[in-house]
């Protein structure tokens, strides 16, 4: 018998390589070891096999061809071969997933070989886990379907000790998962209702279920909901029932609107049977009435707000001006701001005129032929200004065929300038509207098309509705009351057309399309006459002595006007004035110096004044966060005036403001105040 090989030790060489190489072949990953020169030094078949190398490839012992070909069956090849780079050059441990381009998953290893202290080589190990990945990724899912319902899912055992809690059960009964995991569901049950409980669990032990169970159940503030429940016993693997679980679903809306169309229809038959075809109808009206109301209090504030601002400027100057001493400069500054934002005022003035001859039907129309393309060039005219202020290209296609029609060459003019007023506004610089006519049959049809802001779906029906606005919040970025597209529609309606509107969705443009008849009807007259009231303008008062010398303002407000005004006014007195346009600048120029006084808008864009207060008074700095603040809004409802005092401000003055009552408050937030210079410029504008 031949002599075999022994190692020092006197084990059998052979003999136990022979069982490493079978033990290799025999585990079901696929191994690959290379040596400290990174060549490869062993593998086994099922490596071979699992990665598709041919034999002659592995022949060559070149690792970096095998991995070349191993990352050309991945999805993400790149990151394979910079992941192999970062693991060689560490002596830790690793693990990664591998995808490859059919969607098998497959699990890498990889640990160092050392042999008598020194680092020879590397093992990897390959193990394919896309079954195992795949459950694990669908119960992951599932887990998230169940934390993310709208309903209530809970888990308890046949003790009534709660399991499991997700979200849904949180926003419905108010407890978070940490309040409800551990106690009993009882907690959630009404004293009466415990009884309920019991049978509840005598059924689940039987193998039971309920279905749709209606009953009333607790919430952490003490409110009795009504809820639907689904319970259905929790088996264990030998199918014993270890406990249920809950899924709950709030139909307290459910049952009060029920409960009313029951009052309602019972209301109905009592009068007359046939009242009860309005059951659904009373129904809708209720909708609409709550609707109404809100866009009646929304559109109050809107008014308040936009009446009151260009107001504030112009009292503000004026009474600023009556002082005298000013540089020509600023004469002509806060000539122009009265002039501009008296503008302003009229045109909500003729606005609010409109709608109110259009409620009542005493709409005045001069009829006569009309050169359509010339109205609309007119039109074109009255905004080109706005636009070439925004860089934005007004582009005009227009029929060559007649398109005269019959109409009010006024009123014409004013559709188009709302829906070209309209475009600008709402397409931000460097954008594109465009205006285009043609003859579609009998009809002319004259197309505003802007690459704007866009209108969302779910209020693209509401466009034309009166009152009615995107964004009607205090933080809105642009102005108006809602009324500019409403008259557009009832006054192309009166000359016998119709107008609709378009867009992808936010971000995508609006088209405007107004549609007019060759012949049209003249509608009656009355002999109601457009006209503007008369403001008469009594003594305005002087300006009080208050001195401010060495008090330092800021003054936040996103109206040019108004923040000139302010500086203006403020200065004659003494005070150093710095200027904010928005919330975010306040806030880091706030940051950057000391400042005595802080004045803020609340309609600002993005950011709202009320916003801006609260982060203020969080400040960990008492000289930042106890800043005397002043809200100067034309949001002047009682309502207005008690968020702003709740939110952090020390007093709540209404646009338009009187300069003496201004000065008179800011001195009186001055006296505890430190007057020390502050240690940035002394105007600025941020």
């Amino acid at each position: 018998m031949p002599k075999r090989n022994r190692n020092k030790d006197g084990d059998d060489l052979p003999y136990a390589l022979a069982v490493a190489r079978r033990t290799l072949e025999a585990t079901a990953d696929g191994l690959v070891a290379v040596d400290d020169q990174d060549r490869i030094v062993s593998w086994n078949t099922k490596f071979l096999e699992m990665w598709g190398i041919p034999p002659d490839l592995i022949a060559t012992r070149d690792a970096k061809r095998v991995r070349a070909l191993i990352s050309a069956r991945l999805k993400d090849s790149a990151n394979y071969l910079t992941r192999i780079n970062e693991i060689t050059g560490t002596t830790a441990k690793s693990f990664d997933l591998l995808e490859l381009s059919d969607g098998k998953i497959i699990e890498r290893y990889s640990e160092q070989i050392s042999f008598d202290g020194s680092v020879v080589g590397r093992v990897w190990s390959y193990r394919e886990v896309t079954d195992r990945y795949q459950a694990d990724l669908i119960s992951v899912r599932l887990a998230a379907i169940v934390d993310n319902s709208d309903d209530a899912i809970v888990g308890k055992d046949l003790n009534s000790i709660i399991t499991s809690w997700n979200q849904g059960a949180e926003r419905i009964f108010g407890y978070t998962a940490d309040e409800m995991i551990g106690t009993s569901i009882k907690r959630i049950i009404p004293p009466e209702r415990q009884g309920e409980e019991d049978e509840i669990l005598a059924r689940l032990r039987r193998g039971e279920r309920y279905d749709h169970f209606e009953t009333v159940r607790v919430t952490k503030d003490g409110r009795r909901l009504d809820v639907s429940l689904t319970i259905s016993p929790i088996r264990d693997a030998s199918g014993k029932i270890i406990g249920a679980s809950k899924i709950a679903r709030d139909i307290s809306d459910r049952k009060r609107t029920e409960a009313a169309l029951r009052e309602a229809q019972q209301i109905a038959e009592a009068v007359n049977a046939e009242r009860g075809k309005l059951l659904e109808s009373e129904r809708a009206a209720r909708t609409a009435a709550e609707r109404a109301s809100r866009t009646k209090d929304e559109f109050l504030a809107t008014l308040s707000h936009e009446l009151r601002t260009p107001l504030n400027a112009i009292l503000g100057w004026a009474t600023t001006l009556r002082t005298g001493g000013f540089r020509d400069q600023e004469l002509v500054q806060g000539l122009e701001a009265i002039e501009r934002n008296a503008r302003v005022q009229g045109q909500i003035v003729d606005d609010l005129l409109d709608m109110s001859r259009i409620i009542s039907g005493k709409v005045r129309l001069e009829v006569q032929r009309v050169d359509l393309p010339a109205v609309v060039a007119a039109a074109i005219e009255t905004v080109r200004v706005s636009a070439d202020a925004k860089g934005i290209r007004l582009q005009t296609v227009i029929d060559p065929l007649n398109v005269t029609i019959s109409g009010d060459p006024n009123r014409l003019q004013q559709i188009f300038w709302n829906l070209l007023s309209n475009a600008i506004k709402f397409t931000p610089k460097a954008g594109r509207v465009q205006i285009l006519l043609e003859r579609v049959d009998s009809h002319v049809e004259v197309s505003v098309i802007d690459t704007g802001e866009g209108v969302s779906p779910d209020f693209l029906p509401s466009l034309f509705d009166r009152f009615r606005q995107a964004d009607a919040s205090p933080s809105r970025r642009h102005g108006g009351l809602g009324l500019g597209l409403s008259i557009v529609k009832h006054l192309v309606e009166l000359h016998g057309g119709t107008v609709r509107a378009k867009s992808g969705g936010l971000g995508k443009g609006a088209t405007f399309v107004v549609s007019l008849p060759l012949a049209v009807l003249h509608p009656p007259e009355d002999t109601q006459k457009r006209a503007h009231p008369q403001a008469n303008v009594g003594d305005l008062p002087v300006l009080p002595v208050v001195f401010l010398q060495n008090v330092h303002v800021l003054v936040v407000d996103d109206e040019p006007d108004a923040r000139s005004l302010l500086k203006v006014l403020l200065e004659t007195a003494g005070a150093a004035v710095h200027l904010a346009h928005s919330a975010d600048a306040a806030l880091e120029f706030l940051l950057a110096h000391s400042v005595d006084i802080l004045i803020c808008d609340i309609g600002l864009p993005e950011v709202d004044g009320y916003t801006l207060i609260r982060r203020i008074r969080r400040l960990d700095n008492p000289d930042k966060s106890e800043v005397a603040a002043i809200a100067l809004t034309a949001y002047a409802r009682l309502e207005d005036r008690t968020e702003a005092i709740r939110a952090g401000f020390q007093n709540h003055l209404p646009k338009p403001v009187e300069p003496a009552e201004l000065l008179t408050v800011v001195q009186s937030l001055t006296q505890p105040r430190s007057k020390q210079p502050a240690d940035g410029p002394r105007e600025s504008d941020v």
